[in-house]
């Protein structure tokens, strides 16, 4: 199947590992030119060069008022256009309702949501009819998860605000969507596992609650992804698309 991908041009932040690099990996493959973003110049650089001839790095942090302006401006001076973007942050610290501190929730609301919304208004500004805006959210939007308690009161306020976001749009031809990721290995993963004392055993469990018996690949979230964000999902706009394995078993 084309997507349609080929020479359009998308910036994804976050993107020099985990879901972010998986979501670039998949545009690319699909011919698609890419912008990718991340806090540090060095591992920014690193990556773009491994992508290939068709990205290029910024970096930039998603908490920075400035940076939505620049990263646009840059993928149009690099690739001459810009058709959309993948907001794609890290999790915030972990913890329950009484560990975690001001700073944390401060520093956390700052990245994950206002520098989403700041991302997708500069976006929604310079974006035309196909132009899409993607989010990188959490199955947390949906239910809670024990440990994560900042990433639950910020995800869904997100969600909201992509939904919200959809309706304003799309009398313009513009589409809104959101990727929630369940269990994918990643290093992120990884280490809430390794935080209950036994990785393994945290594995098994987390695997024996999924239909498909196992964590899902970067590469399958990133390919999933690419879709959303395609002419080939021109008619998907104000959804949140679970990849999950089927651990959710709401509608």
């Amino acid at each position: 199947m084309d997507l349609g991908l080929k020479d359009r041009v998308y910036v994804v932040t976050g993107a020099t590992r985990g879901l972010g690099r998986a979501s670039a990996e998949a545009l690319l493959a699909e011919g698609a030119k890419v912008l990718i973003t991340g806090r540090e110049e060095k591992a920014v650089a690193e990556a773009a060069e491994e992508l290939g001839p068709d990205a290029a790095g910024l970096a930039a942090d998603n908490a920075d008022p400035d940076a939505p302006a620049r990263l646009i401006a840059e993928a149009r001076s690099r690739f001459g256009r810009f058709d959309g973007i993948l907001v794609s942050v890290g999790g915030p610290a972990p913890g329950f309702g009484a560990d975690n501190s001001d700073e944390q929730w401060a520093s956390a609301f700052d990245t994950v949501f206002l520098g989403a919304v700041r991302m997708a208004r500069a976006a929604a500004d310079s974006l035309t009819e196909g132009g899409v805006i993607g989010f990188v959210l959490s199955g947390s939007v949906h239910e809670p998860i024990p440990g994560l308690t900042i990433s639950n009161g910020l995800r869904p306020g997100l969600a909201g605000f992509a939904k919200s976001l959809a309706g304003d749009l799309g009398p313009r031809g513009i589409r809104v969507v959101g990727v929630l990721p369940g269990r994918i290995d990643t290093d992120r993963v990884r280490s809430l596992d390794a935080m209950s004392g036994d990785a393994d055993a945290a594995r098994a469990a987390g695997e024996s609650r999924i239909p498909l018996r196992r964590y899902g690949t970067p590469e399958e979230f990133g390919r999933t992804a690419a879709f959303l964000l395609s002419p080939a999902a021109s008619y998907v706009t104000g959804v949140m698309v679970s990849v999950d394995g089927g651990a959710r078993h709401g509608f």
